[in-house]
């Protein structure tokens, strides 16, 4: 057999042959072959015994295919740029079968898995794991239908035991909770609330028609014996994806999209910050590497060579005026954190999810006295006397537990030894912004028609947070007042929220957009924009482009969230976009950091990083999401045209949003300054529109600016 070199000559472009080649590296390719790279039907053979045999174009698997491990696993369906991605079937060396859709090495739309111990899933999967409706199987008879996520029982489901038992209800985390109805097969049955907590669970026993009733059952019994026998089968792990073993062939260099991209140091990057991500988000999905079976064959280029990642963080002067003795507002800040440290250290009883339907009303709100001297339930205090008002504190205890916030962490960021800052002026509705030192929460000062909006629809707003985890409108920890005695009788509402761009990485632009053009530009000449600078819609000249399955994600909670807010009455959002460029120069004359180009990630930093997926662990929708800004550019200066045209100009970024300034009814002076600044404007152009009209319009533009990277 004659076998021919990788560096033998080539023939004239575009011309397609069939090549036995041997690698450098000891790899094998057999097929066809055109402009030096695979092209077409070929085959090829890895030193440590992985194989794929299938189709090929530009170098990278693409079509149909069968990717071979030498455990015995095998992967057989189709590639799309090296990734398992359409229709295909996994089976693995311990017998664990897999078949259905696959996107970018996950399992993810519809397909059914046979496990190696006897299960059996049919249903929905999403980013790997069983998400949406379906039905598992166990292998001694017990099933369940209904609904999943991550990879759990979560939502409305039934299991059925094979001795004729089922539960019928509420579902959280693989256990019932909620509202549920377990019945025995005589027809007997338990109505009730369902917890692992037995303070929590509560419900009513009824007997069948026939006399062997089960008076003395314990609800428990269903966690502690009936559910002991209904695990999920965890599957077989995935050693090395085949996108990790894609080859870099000498002379290809060009990203994911094809197109050419010059480094700062005018040399072309032949590996995105995308693809790196594409490959990493597959191997977090509960897959690890196996030693046994290798690391892979990937050659980007060495860390001391052309490839290094340098990630720019630049040391950054913190924003705002820090609160220190003898500012205006010292007193207001003491009193802020005695109240704090009161309503969150308070003992309190266990918090369940399940509110009862009188801790959101609205006359649940709890006052305290802070004479200096202290009393038997508040401590002495340098401050003047005050009084401390605590709006639904059971509503937002059980908001923080559910977004995952520490207590004691809570009241250091706020009530610690550090001072508040104060953002230097009052937004455009006259609040007051104070940020924690620690960067973790924003305290924004309210008016009384404000908190009266969020009391409104906190119901509506807890429901939401709860059903969906990805949300992006703002997150609410607590809603107080402080009420100053004296002469003043001055109070002052404020809302502690979650800060966008809490994040070691420095945001170079940032952006407040609602999809309207009357008055959305920035009125500072550009000598005075600044890091801190917030630009608004006709200011914006990028277009972000999200991997396929967070785009995905993306479109569907704009979708949710948008809905909720239309429902409830809400108009004059914004999504908040900040994003950090990979790789920047400092400009001499403004300070203000414009991107070179894209940064290439070296083998060892990839390695680093692949072996290490805690560091990726604080990666989700909306927060330290890796993306690509493309450029943009208007044709004309007229208002019309919010969206400019690409330029096919590429940035790796790390991108923040969500969300913001979600409580703003359309109430009787937002239909007022509609109608009068519609005489004068063009109707569309202006923020100030019906929810259902601003709804609509913040989704086309937000869509518009968002796209899904092919």
């Amino acid at each position: 057999m004659s076998v021919a070199h990788v560096d033998d000559e080539e023939p004239g472009p575009g011309e397609v042959r069939h090549v036995e080649k041997a690698l450098p590296n000891g790899d094998f390719y057999t097929g066809e072959w055109c402009d030096s790279l695979p092209h077409g039907n070929g085959k090829y053979l890895w030193t440590d015994g992985c194989m794929y045999v299938g189709e090929w174009f530009k170098g990278k698997t693409m079509g149909k295919g069968k990717f071979s491990w030498p455990s015995g696993a095998t992967y057989e369906g189709d590639f799309k740029s090296g990734f398992m991605d359409g229709k295909g079937t996994y089976t693995g060396f311990s017998g664990d079968t897999y078949k259905g859709n696959w996107v970018m090495n996950f399992k993810h739309g519809q397909g059914t898995k046979s496990y190696a111990n006897g299960d059996y899933y049919e249903g929905e999967w999403r980013r790997g794991f069983q998400d949406g409706h379906g039905r598992y199987q166990w292998k001694n008879g017990n099933h369940y239908i209904g609904q999943w996520r991550n990879g759990l029982m979560n939502g409305n489901g039934t299991m059925i035991w094979s001795n004729g038992n089922e539960y019928d209800g509420l579902w959280e985390d693989g256990f019932p909770k909620g509202n549920g109805n377990f019945k025995w097969a005589d027809g007997s049955s338990y109505v009730g609330v369902w917890s692992k907590d037995d303070k929590e669970q509560s419900g009513t026993y009824y007997p069948s028609d026939s006399q062997n009733g089960n008076l003395d059952w314990d609800p428990q019994q269903v966690f502690l014996e009936d559910l002991k026998d209904c695990k999920i089968c965890p599957g077989e792990k995935v050693s090395i994806f085949p996108s990790q073993k894609m080859p870099n062939w000498p002379g290809m260099a060009k990203g994911n999209d094809g197109r050419q991209r010059r480094m700062s140091d005018g040399k072309l990057s032949s590996y995105s910050w995308g693809s790196y991500m594409n490959d990493f988000s597959a191997a977090s999905e509960g897959d690890s590497r196996d030693e046994d079976e290798g690391g892979g064959s990937l050659h980007l280029e060495d860390s001391d060579t052309r490839g290094s990642c340098t990630e720019f963080k630049m040391p950054m002067k913190k924003q705002g005026q820090t609160i220190s003795k003898g500012h205006k507002n010292y007193e207001l800040m003491l009193n802020l954190q005695l109240g704090i440290r009161h309503s969150v250290g308070r003992p309190a009883p266990a918090i369940s999810l399940d509110l009862k339907s009188s801790a959101f009303d609205p006359k649940e709100k709890v006052w305290t006295k802070f004479p200096p001297e202290g009393s038997k339930h508040t401590p002495p205090h340098q401050s003047c006397e005050f009084r401390w008002k605590d709006y639904c504190p059971v509503v937002f205890r059980t908001l923080r537990k559910l977004f995952n916030v520490d207590a004691a962490d809570y009241m250091i960021s706020i009530c610690g030894n550090d001072a508040l800052r104060e953002l230097s002026s009052p937004g455009k509705s006259g609040s007051f912004f104070y940020l924690t030192n620690d960067d973790r929460y924003m305290i924004k000062t309210m008016k009384k028609a404000e908190v009266k909006v969020l009391i409104r629809m906190l119901p509506a707003y807890y429901n939401h947070v709860r059903s969906f985890e990805n949300t992006l409108v703002t997150k609410f920890y607590g809603l107080h007042c402080v009420k100053l005695t004296g002469a003043a009788q001055k109070k002052v509402r404020f809302v502690i929220m979650g800060n966008l761009f809490c994040t070691d990485y420095a945001i170079h632009r940032r952006f407040d957009l609602k999809g309207s053009s009357h008055g959305r530009t920035t009125a500072k000449p550009e000598s005075e924009i600044d890091l801190t600078t917030t630009l608004k819609d006709l200011d914006l000249n990028y277009i972000f482009r999200l991997q396929k399955l967070w785009f995905q994600e993306f479109c569907r909670q704009v979708d949710r969230d948008c809905d909720f807010l239309e429902q409830e009455r809400i108009m004059d959002y914004s999504l908040l976009i900040g994003f950090h460029f990979q790789e920047v120069s400092t400009s001499c004359t403004s300070g203000v950091p414009t991107p070179t180009g894209a940064p290439q990630l070296s083998q060892l930093g990839k390695d680093q990083l692949l072996i290490d997926p805690s560091r990726w662990s604080s990666i989700r929708l909306g927060i330290n999401m890796p993306a690509r800004a493309e450029k943009t550019v208007r044709k004309s200066d007229c208002e019309a045209q919010l969206v400019g045209e690409p330029t096919g100009v590429l940035y790796d970024v790390i991108l923040f949003f969500g969300i913001i300034d979600i409580l703003q009814d359309y109430d009787i002076s937002k239909k007022l300054e509609h109608a009068y600044k519609s005489m004068q404007y063009d109707p569309t152009s202006i923020s100030a529109v019906d929810p259902k009209q601003y709804s609509k319009r913040f989704r086309d533009f937000i869509f518009r600016i968002f796209v899904e990277d092919t």
